[in-house]
């Protein structure tokens, strides 16, 4: 059973830089998917960034690209997640995840889940 545990959200004002990460246990292939996903108040969850893991392909939504940078450190069994130039529109839960393949990211099937932990991002 793979377990995902986060740390790094908070408060940060506009323009300020927060850095998650997710820690995981069990047992995970290099290869696996692993993303960040966000839940704003009475939206749907999204992703943000996935990064493949036999090659390093990255992928990050519109939103967050050039500001967000994904990485994994797969010694550590480790993804995180540098935001910088962090606006408002950025408050939300943030999850990381992983999964098989991206397929699995971008249709958050058969996923495991870390536990979420809010982001507030102060105007």
């Amino acid at each position: 059973e793979v377990q995902l545990v986060e740390s790094g959200g908070g408060l940060v004002q506009a323009g300020g830089a927060l850095r998650r990460s997710c820690a995981a246990s069990g047992f995970i292939f290099d290869d696996y998917a692993r993303g960040w996903f966000r839940q704003a108040r009475g939206k749907e969850r999204e992703v943000v960034s996935y990064i493949r893991g036999f090659d390093g392909t990255t992928y990050y939504a519109d939103s967050v690209k050039g500001r967000f940078t994904i990485s994994v450190d797969n010694a550590k069994n480790t993804v995180y997640l540098q935001m910088n130039s962090l606006k408002p529109e950025d408050t939300a839960v943030y999850y990381c995840a992983v999964g098989l393949s991206t397929l699995t990211l971008e249709t958050m099937t058969g996923l495991s889940w870390g536990q979420g932990t809010q982001v507030t991002v102060s105007s």
